[in-house]
């Protein structure tokens, strides 16, 4: 029998509870003890009078988190950073919305210039075969008629090629080629081809015929643009320059080797039938050196080569050349060089540029001075007597396509810092003081603009100044904060004199004293910077240049405070440093594809600098 449990005269069930009460109890049971073993809080933390009033004034409410609103405009993206788009400090996007007014609407980046894209260059073709038993003297002087050639058709748009035979191998009628006996001067001339004809379309030319002609000259517009329905050759310049695709110069090969009669023919042109190619009797454009015209035009330079050909006679041939080219870029512009000089003190500013303009017009170095190109017989040669005009103006015009502008591009604290002769700036000053906007951009294109124009407008005629097809073959724009100017020789196709190097630092030419020709101001009467205030505009640049590029924070909060007040040109100034780099960019990218076949240290060129370096750049 079971035994009943009794407390206080009462029976007591002692039956478990539930297992929910359990927990519950277990519960209440640990919190007891953890207060127990740690102890309650000893005081509370009362909000006093003016919390409670504070917090009654502005109630901090709950964050609400932020939902996607499906009916909002996406966000745009930057577009993607291209290859070969920077430069030191210089960035840029290549895109046809280059005529926007402002590229950071394009780029999303402020420090992001939009340029046109890059034109495709013409590749043009010529063949040079390295003859190690050459003198190195000789082999030096070839080097320099090639970068001479190099240099020109660069200049004029198009992409020179220097090929050789391993070329000519790589085309399957070589080995045709080997089976015949052919005289040394025709075995040549066939191998030259089968190179020409294993690239492709394009041109082939001698490396003693160079573009003497203007920019805009329509032969040259015509092969720039590289369509070649037919082979072609020019009436007059015999094996001087050819054209055309690559399937018709694979048809003229094969029936110049099938021949029967080629040993007994003097070039490839000559084995095959007249109507094989085309004639085009427009290439007065194009100047070929070649024997018979140096011997007839040009007698002192045909005696300096001699038999075999000397070093002397062919660095004269070179130098004649050259000048040629400058005397051919002389007429083009006959009506001389403009340099840009907008607003005051800004003599120390446009100084590269008068260095620029007084070698462009000076007399290059020539075996046979007063003469002419072979096809420009009626030019006007370079007379150190008369040389062309160079003038300052106070604005940008563009009156007429004889004459060539030269503008220097300062940045808006440059600008500022000289004009108003300021030591330093300071937001205060930009605030209170800068009371214009854009004065750099308003003072340049007053002219061309007139004055009730915006500074959109204004920037977007920079732009074509600087980058349009017209405005670059008739324009130079650089800007001020760069104290070296490269690629001279090669944005104008001729070596520029250098005689002197300012304060050892810039690669700007700077002609000797007996070949610099008078500037003229357009304002004769205005009084001439003295000597004292030339060293303080020479200082104040020095301190503008390293402001600019300054990383304390200070200086790069007043550098874009001004940046800010001139969005304009700032624009200009970014678009303008932009356009320069790339160009660098372009040719150093090209010649290192280059190096490899044409030249290179150990490759098949032979020699250190081979084809394609040029000492001392």
């Amino acid at each position: 029998m079971p035994v009943q449990h009794i407390i206080f005269g009462r029976p007591v069930s002692l039956r478990m509870p539930p297992r929910r009460i359990q927990a519950v109890l277990f519960l209440v049971f640990l919190c007891a003890s953890g207060i127990l073993l740690f102890g309650a809080p000893t005081s509370v933390d009362v909000p006093s009078v003016q919390q409670i009033s504070d917090a009654v004034k502005n109630p901090k409410l709950p964050s609400v988190p932020k939902l996607p609103n499906p009916f909002r405009p996406s966000a745009h993206e930057p577009p993607p950073v291209q290859a070969n788009s920077t430069d030191g400090k210089a960035k840029w996007y290549s895109d046809w919305t280059w005529r926007n007014p402002f590229s950071s609407s394009i780029t999303l980046d402020e420090n992001r210039a939009v340029l046109p894209p890059l034109m495709k260059r013409t590749p043009v073709y010529t063949f040079y075969e390295l003859d190690t038993k050459k003198d190195k003297a000789v082999l030096k002087a070839e080097n320099q008629l090639l970068l001479t050639w190099r240099r020109a058709w660069w200049a004029k748009g198009f992409k020179p090629v220097v090929l050789g035979r391993p070329e000519a191998e790589h085309n399957p009628l070589y080995r045709l080629l080997q089976t015949k006996k052919l005289k040394p001067a025709l075995e040549r001339d066939v191998t030259r081809w089968l190179a020409w004809g294993s690239m492709g379309s394009g041109i082939l030319s001698n490396y003693l015929a160079v573009p003497m002609a203007a920019y805009e000259d329509p032969l040259l517009s015509y092969l720039r643009r590289g369509d070649f329905p037919k082979l072609t050759r020019f009436e007059g310049l015999n094996s001087g320059l050819f054209y055309g695709p690559q399937n018709a110069i694979s048809d003229v090969i094969k029936v110049a080797l099938d021949n029967p009669d080629l040993e007994k023919e003097l070039s490839l042109t000559s084995a095959v039938p007249a109507d094989a190619l085309a004639v085009d009797n427009q290439g007065a454009s194009i100047a070929y050196y070649e024997p018979t015209v140096i011997n007839t035009k040009y007698k002192a330079v045909a005696d300096a080569l001699g038999s075999p050909l000397s070093a002397a006679g062919l660095t004269a041939l070179q130098q004649l050349i050259n000048a040629h080219l400058q005397t051919t870029w002389q007429n083009t512009f006959s009506a001389g060089i403009s340099i840009v000089k907008p607003g005051k003190h800004m003599s120390e500013l446009i100084a590269p540029a008068i260095d620029i303009a007084r070698n462009l017009t000076a007399c290059a170095a020539s075996p046979i001075p007063f003469s002419c190109p072979p096809n420009l017989p009626k030019c006007h040669p370079c007379n150190p007597s008369h040389h062309l005009l160079i003038s300052t103006l106070p604005v940008f015009r563009n009156s007429t396509k004889e004459l060539f502008s030269i503008g220097t591009v300062p940045h808006p604290y440059t600008f500022a810092s000289l004009h108003h002769q300021k030591d330093v700036l300071d937001p205060r000053y930009i605030r209170r003081d800068l009371k214009d906007r854009d004065p750099w951009l308003a003072f340049t294109t007053k002219e061309l603009l007139g004055t009730a124009v915006s500074a959109a407008t204004r920037v977007v005629r920079f732009k074509d100044a600087v980058a349009a097809e017209y405005g670059q073959a008739h324009s130079l724009w650089l800007t001020a904060e760069r104290e070296s100017h490269e690629d001279l020789d090669w944005i104008f196709g001729f070596e520029l004199p250098r005689d002197h190097v300012r304060d050892g630092k810039s690669e700007t030419p700077v002609p000797g004293p007996e070949r610099r020709p008078r500037v003229k101001e357009e304002n004769e009467d205005a009084a001439k910077p003295t000597e004292a205030e030339l060293e303080v505009e020479r200082r104040l640049l020095q301190k503008a240049r390293s402001a600019i590029n300054s990383k304390v924070k200070q200086q790069i909060v007043v550098k874009e405070a001004v940046e800010a007040w001139n969005l304009a040109d700032t624009e200009a100034w970014r678009f303008a440093r932009a356009w320069s780099a790339r160009r660098r960019v372009e040719r150093r990218k090209w010649e290192e594809e280059e190096k490899e076949f044409a030249g290179a240290e150990g490759g098949r060129g032979g020699g250190r600098w081979g084809r394609w370096f040029e000492r001392g750049r």
